[in-house]
């Protein structure tokens, strides 16, 4: 191999680990939405994590591409409709509950202690 084919080649799976990383993360994190206790979640976090090593041999680039390709199909497809979201991050229940007053309103804490010593 040349040095351009080995730098296209190296390039071209580094892409292709980053993609598998995130697509395997969203899944996991989406598998949280869909078991909400922790004994059936582990269960489905060692379905996923075993379908994703049974894929690790494969060598050919232009495969890799078509299985990565399904797969985030295939997430698209069962991604859970109502994810969870924390209650204080945007989009969560508590999010801009108690937003901040508006500039130039200040709390004075006195505490009780009157200006008229």
């Amino acid at each position: 191999m040349s040095g351009a084919t080995t730098a296209a080649y190296l390039a071209r799976r580094a892409a292709q680990k980053e993609r598998v990383r995130i697509l395997y993360r969203r899944a996991l994190k989406d598998t949280l939405n869909w078991a909400v206790h922790r004994h059936l979640f582990y269960r489905d976090a060692s379905d996923l994590r075993e379908k994703f090593e049974a894929n690790k041999h494969v060598e050919d680039l232009d495969t890799i591409d078509r299985m990565i390709a399904d797969g985030e199909a295939t997430y698209n497809k069962w991604r859970h409709p109502d994810p969870y979201i924390v209650p204080w991050a945007p989009g969560g229940s508590k999010f801009t509950r108690n937003p901040v007053p508006p500039s130039g309103i200040e709390i004075a804490y006195d505490y009780g202690r009157e200006d008229n010593d």
